[in-house]
């Protein structure tokens, strides 16, 4: 099949694939690629549960969302990135309603969820798959056009394939891997949308799917491309406590419904901890957790909703009511044990609201980008909206991008990518490789970091990492490796950004440098160098 496109789009997320809906709109002619990981329904939007954030009643004003974004972000958020995302929301609403997503209602009107953060009821939700709800109507929406959106599933990102112009790098398109078929692609396209979403499986603990290794950020880093706040990781508080078992994630909106969170003796201690209690921002309750944990010793805290009605929880939160009842737990009869989890990366590939980013040709949405919406500390439920706004505007302006640029005939590209394609072998050691480095972030990059664990982390993933990128340069292709390489990369930024703030703002919290400095309002960018890892 011919590989030459007119738009790539690197990931079936909502950031991916509302896109690619957008593009299609505006360029009705375009052929659009469209390359995955896994299927298209494997991605965080489909794991989202909560919702997404809107000023949807009349009760509610942009101002106050503005405001409690911006009081989450911990001064760190682009005010002017934040109203116009907020001021977008009800209309993206409508868009995804008339792609076929059934937002819950009530009487005709939204049934809106509170979480932590919000001073208001704004976040709309399908029951409490509302990530699932968005990703069943976006991709049928993109089936429906298989004349122009073309779904590659099992195909892996390695690199960008990028040439010179007028002394600029550009974007040509990437290279793509498909393990089934050990088959080695270029994907050539004027314009590439990297929407590959989160890098949760960096940590031990997460609660994000197997394909979230952070693959954008490191491909674009490696790119030569700036990365922004990569030490602001947000940790989800409520993941259910189940070892030896996948984490299955609690939604907020359960506390915003009036769960709360308990030790196991018996203490409700958020009440002690932030003003809005049980409510409060993630990172105060990640930490609020994290404190109960060591002083009590206890593996897991309890979050408890078993005084609300049983109907009623059993309505509003049918699939997480069946999932913990598969573990043995009802959520309507007595309190479930809860540890937070790694969940959402606050930053990424430095990107323009519009989605451009310093490589012309080269745009991102969603997770994978820092568009400067979330600061240092993402507001409950901002994310999906973040990203369907954000892939809007990437619409609209690379839509014009391609439309104005002249593509080459052809482009040189580095066949050393595909230097081994035979049958994959010493996998103990990569899985040994990848459990090592995700202990080590988990342990030493958590909730709470010191400067001596940040910098004895960073020895050790750097050690780490020079022998994964022999392993990989020697070692037949496979989507693990290629993860190896992603999520070592990734972790060195991670360190490499906590390192370099010295005080505790949002998600990064420093035990002794407690406390917020004038002299770090300002976000953490990390400048790639083409073809090099990441460097101390």
């Amino acid at each position: 099949m011919d590989r030459h496109f007119d738009f790539l789009v690197v990931g079936s997320g909502i950031a991916g694939l509302f896109y690619t809906l957008k593009v299609f709109e505006k360029c009705p002619r375009a052929k659009i690629a469209v390359v995955t990981k896994k299927s298209e329904t494997s991605s965080n939007t489909n794991w989202a549960q909560g919702g997404i954030s809107a000023v949807l009643a009349d009760t509610d004003s942009f101002a106050s969302h503005i405001a409690d974004t911006l009081r989450a972000g911990c001064g760190l958020c682009h005010e002017d990135v934040v109203e116009r995302v907020v001021e977008a929301g009800p209309s993206v609403i409508e868009e995804l309603m008339r792609y076929g997503v059934d937002f819950t209602r009530h009487e005709g009107e939204f049934d809106l969820g509170r979480e932590g953060g919000h001073s208001a009821s704004r976040v709309a939700h399908a029951a409490d798959l509302t990530g699932r709800e968005i990703e069943r109507a976006l991709v049928e929406n993109c089936r429906s056009h298989p004349q122009n959106i073309f779904m590659f599933r099992d195909h892996m990102v390695l690199d960008l394939v990028t040439y010179k112009e007028g002394g600029r790098e550009m974007c040509a398109g990437a290279y793509v891997f498909s393990e089934p078929d050990r088959e080695f692609d270029v994907f050539y396209a004027p314009v590439t949308m990297l929407a590959s979403g989160g890098l949760g499986q960096v940590y031990f603990h997460t609660s994000n799917p197997k394909i979230a290794t952070g693959d954008g950020v490191a491909i674009a880093y490696r790119a030569g491309l700036p990365v922004g706040n990569l030490e602001f990781i947000q940790f989800h508080p409520t993941t259910l406590y189940a070892p030896g078992r996948r984490p299955f994630l609690i939604s907020e909106a359960v506390r915003g419904e009036g769960a709360r969170l308990m030790s196991v003796d018996g203490r409700y201690f958020m009440a002690d901890q932030h003003e809005l209690k049980d409510l409060a921002p993630r990172d105060i309750v990640a930490r609020a957790i994290d404190k109960e944990l060591k002083e009590s010793g206890e593996e897991y805290v309890l979050l408890d909703v078993s005084h609300k009605d049983p109907e009623f929880i059993r309505k509003r939160f049918p699939n997480i009511y069946r999932q913990c009842l598969r573990y043995g737990f009802d959520i309507t009869e007595r309190p479930v044990p809860v540890v937070p989890a790694a969940h959402y990366s606050c930053g990424g590939v430095v990107a323009s609201l519009n989605g451009e980013t310093e490589m012309p040709g080269l745009f991102c949405a969603g997770e994978v980008a820092m568009s400067g919406m979330h600061g240092a500390n993402r507001l409950a439920s901002n994310s999906l909206l973040e990203a369907v706004v954000m892939a809007r505007f990437a619409a609209e302006r690379s839509g014009e991008f391609h439309r104005g640029t002249q593509f080459p005939s052809s482009v040189p590209v580095d066949n050393s990518l595909a230097s081994s394609l035979k049958m994959p072998r010493l996998k103990t050691l990569v899985s040994h490789d990848r459990r090592e480095l995700s202990r080590i972030m988990s342990d030493f990059v958590g909730i709470v970091r010191s400067e001596e664990r940040l910098a004895l982390a960073l020895e050790r993933v750097q050690r780490t990492r020079d022998a994964i990128d022999e392993y990989y340069f020697a070692t037949p292709a496979t989507y693990a490796v290629v993860e190896l390489r992603n999520i070592a990369a990734v972790a060195e930024l991670i360190i490499r950004s906590a390192l370099s703030r010295k005080e505790s703002r949002g998600l990064h919290f420093l035990e002794n440098r407690q406390g917020i400095s004038d002299a770090f309002a300002h976000d953490t960018i990390l400048h790639g160098q083409p073809g090099d890892q990441p460097q101390s």
